[in-house]
Order: structure tokens, then sequence, then C-alpha cells
């Protein structure tokens, strides 16, 4: 990863960095997404239902 600090990029570079991330992030499934965002609100007993959900089930 690069060592330069955000201010050191330019904005064009910046939103494609954006742009990236974003098309990696919307690639997963939404119920993925939505056990990440309760692990980082806290909601761990919420969270580990919902991963539950989320196992292979053979």
């Amino acid at each position: 990863m690069d060592e330069r600090s955000a201010h050191a990029f330019s904005s064009e570079d910046l939103r494609r960095r954006f742009e990236r991330a974003l098309a990696l992030e919307c690639d997963l499934d939404p119920m993925i997404l939505r056990a990440r965002q309760l692990r980082q609100l806290g909601a761990m007993p919420q969270a580990r239902c919902l991963e539950q959900e989320l196992l292979p089930l053979f």
C-alpha cells in the first residue's frame, strides 16, 4: 500500500481509489455487509446470529 498521506493524492486519484473500494464492497452479499456493520456498531450477538445464517450448509 502506498505510504503517502491522503493529502498527497490528487482528487482524481482519491476518486479512483474510492470507486475501486466501492466496487469491492458492492460485490459482497448484503448479509455479509450487514454483519460487518453490526460488528462495527458493537452489536456482537446480532452479528454472530447473522454470520451463522451465512455458514455453508454442507
